[in-house]
């Protein structure tokens, strides 16, 4: 498998936007957190958090291919069962399996909360630092708060067994832990 060290170097050769490298961040920061909860391997989570929008720079325009380049970047450097997740978080685009697996669904709700996260945490004055999962949930509802943020995708948490209010209480306390790289601290 892949290393840390040499799959951030992978995704920076791919993405100069800073916004998909700090999702990436965060997205790495959920998985692990949904791994440690979930009793599932951190290190393989992390990674796969990490590098899943690998090809997002490249397939921008052309959605049929995100997911599915990323898996022919990545043949040979993740387990069969990362690069299925990473092809099954966009099928709706790419018309791969429909998510099926514990990594499957915790990849697709995972990498979706931190966009409403950090929208979140942009519009606080304290930004992530004293945010509740009650303010989360209240931005759930609120349709026209972060829109491209699937609600649906964040509602696959119930797929892995974890409540809304859980799984935003566990995506929230593990992007705090790197609050300071990605831009979420005052």
């Amino acid at each position: 498998m892949i290393s840390r060290l040499d799959a951030l170097e992978l995704l920076r050769q791919q993405n100069i936007d800073e916004s998909l490298i700090n999702h990436a961040l965060e997205s790495e920061a959920v998985m692990r957190g949904l791994a440690n909860h979930l009793g599932q391997d951190e290190e393989l989570w992390g990674i796969t958090g990490l590098l899943h929008d690998l090809d997002y720079a490249t397939t921008k325009e052309n959605p049929a291919k995100h997911g599915i380049h990323s898996t022919e970047l990545l043949h040979g450097k993740l387990p069969e069962d990362a690069l299925n997740a990473i092809k099954r978080h966009a099928s709706e685009m790419n018309g791969a399996e429909a998510p099926n697996t514990l990594f499957d669904h915790a990849l697709r709700c995972g990498e979706t909360v931190t966009g409403l996260i950090h929208a979140g945490a942009l519009v606080r004055p304290t930004k992530i630092e004293g945010m509740k999962t009650k303010s989360l949930k209240k931005k759930m509802k609120d349709k026209a708060f972060a829109a491209s943020v699937s609600r649906d995708c964040i509602r696959e948490c119930n797929e892995i067994g974890l409540e809304l209010g859980d799984f935003l209480q566990i995506a929230l306390d593990s992007i705090k832990k790197i609050a300071p790289e990605v831009g979420l601290t005052v």
